[in-house]
């Protein structure tokens, strides 16, 4: 047998088992594609080539960004933040049918906005909107379903770690990307807010909330407003060239910092707690992009990239078509794979495709990232179903049948996104990011 011929069928083999039997991501990723390459080179080189990928897909000055970016989630969320962002999206859903529910979706995109991360978005919304919704009278699986469907919104709003991964993958601007994803994270939140109000004609009893008084909805604005200035300052200083991505994230930690401890709403005895949090998370999220490294070695070197290519434009060279096929792939990988190890994997695959064809390297990492949010809410392993279900204390199996309908509408979401690529990429234009 050809040395490449095995070496596919222990990377092929050995990913597709790993994930079978529950094996951590990155260990079913890495351990394959290592032994792979000891198939390719032998045990001395294999070692020493598979050390050397990991080293030089973790040593990115631009990758600094991530951990600074999840710690400020973490202080963020623990210093009260979520709670009045809360406080203003209730203000501004209150009169909408099914308002608490509509609260949640407004609560996640502007939480989701600040910390960047959709699991910590469900997480703290639905611990302070779901015993509300309950006593209400809302079905506790519609509530965390709400708020599963919803929470992905901030991997679209920017800052956002998972474009900071394309970026360091595609080579493309991170500000574009950033900018790139404020039209589709809008539409996220738009679809979420649509099929509520459908849930709510069945559901006359769900009266809006009372609207509150100029003067009440004054303070709850002034009180938020600290909290929105972050994404003003962080976006903001990227686009006028204060500083870069990276230094936007150590300037939102600090923001974030000195906001808690001057509102005392952030105990100094949590930071330690916090921090580790914020360690921990780091550590899985580059130990995926190291061994991604070694991944893209193997593919690289059996011309995987070039062989799907030439699959896929030998089947057709209608670029609709093309791209459809694409989403529907990054669609099923989304329901079985993290964000994170799929943009790693599968941008050096298509992006080479999807440029031939035309397609602007910004516009798709926006209609990617929007396949991988779908994934945060598929079945059978995506993150914030789960997250939602245990802050709501409900079953996921009752909890999934009342996502779909969110999931459904949202995959209609992703055709606009893909063949409507000025949602994407008017933003980026007129701040003179991407060329007209």
């Amino acid at each position: 047998m050809e040395p490449i011929t095995l070496a596919a069928i222990v990377l092929i083999g050995g990913i597709i088992i790993g994930l079978a039997l529950g094996i951590p991501v990155a260990v079913a990723m890495g351990v394959p594609s290592a032994l792979a390459i000891v198939v390719l080179l032998g045990w001395e080189a294999g070692a020493l080539t598979s050390a050397q990928r990991v080293f030089t897909a973790s040593n990115s000055f631009a990758l600094l960004a991530i951990p600074f970016f999840i710690l400020a989630g973490g202080l963020m969320n623990t210093g009260g933040i979520a709670q009045r962002l809360i406080d203003l999206a209730q203000v501004i859903a209150g009169r909408l049918p099914a308002s608490l529910a509509q609260t949640t979706v407004v609560s996640n995109a502007m939480f989701g906005a600040v910390s960047g991360a959709s699991v910590a978005s469900a997480a703290a919304v639905g611990s302070v909107l779901s015993p509300p919704m309950r006593k209400a009278g809302y079905d506790p699986a519609f509530s965390a379903a709400v708020n599963a469907a919803a929470s992905p919104a901030g991997m679209l709003i920017p800052p956002s770690n998972t474009f900071i991964i394309y970026s360091l993958v595609s080579g493309t601007s991170v500000a574009a990307l950033f900018m790139a994803g404020i039209g589709p994270g809008l539409l996220w939140a738009l679809v979420c807010i649509i099929v509520v109000a459908f849930y709510a004609r069945k559901r006359p009893e769900l009266r809006s909330s009372d609207r509150p008084t100029i003067r009440e909805g004054g303070r709850v604005l002034l009180r938020a407003i600290p909290a929105l200035l972050m994404i003003v300052i962080v976006i903001g200083g990227i686009l006028s060239g204060t500083f870069t991505a990276t230094e936007s994230s150590v300037i939102a930690v600090l923001y974030a910092l000195v906001l808690g401890l001057v509102q005392k709403t952030l105990p100094v005895r949590a930071l330690p707690s916090i921090t580790l949090e914020a360690a921990k998370t780091t550590s899985i999220v580059m130990l995926l992009i190291g061994v991604s490294g070694i991944l893209a070695w193997v593919m690289s070197y059996a011309r995987v990239p070039v062989l799907i290519a030439d699959a896929l434009l030998g089947l057709t060279e209608n670029p609709f078509i093309i791209l459809i096929v694409i989403m529907v792939i990054l669609l099923l990988v989304g329901t079985v794979m993290d964000p994170t190890p799929a943009i790693l994997i599968f941008t050096p695959i298509f992006l080479p495709i999807v440029t031939e064809l035309g397609v602007d390297p910004i516009h798709f990492g926006t209609m990617m990232v929007f396949n991988m949010c779908l994934g945060n809410i598929s079945p059978p392993i995506g993150n914030n179903l789960f997250v939602a279900a245990r802050v709501a204390k409900v079953r996921i199996e009752p909890m999934i049948r009342q996502v779909m309908p969110f999931f459904w509408a949202l995959t209609a979401a992703l055709f606009v996104v893909a063949f409507v690529p000025q949602l994407s990429l008017w933003l980026p234009t007129l701040m003179g990011l991407v060329a007209p």
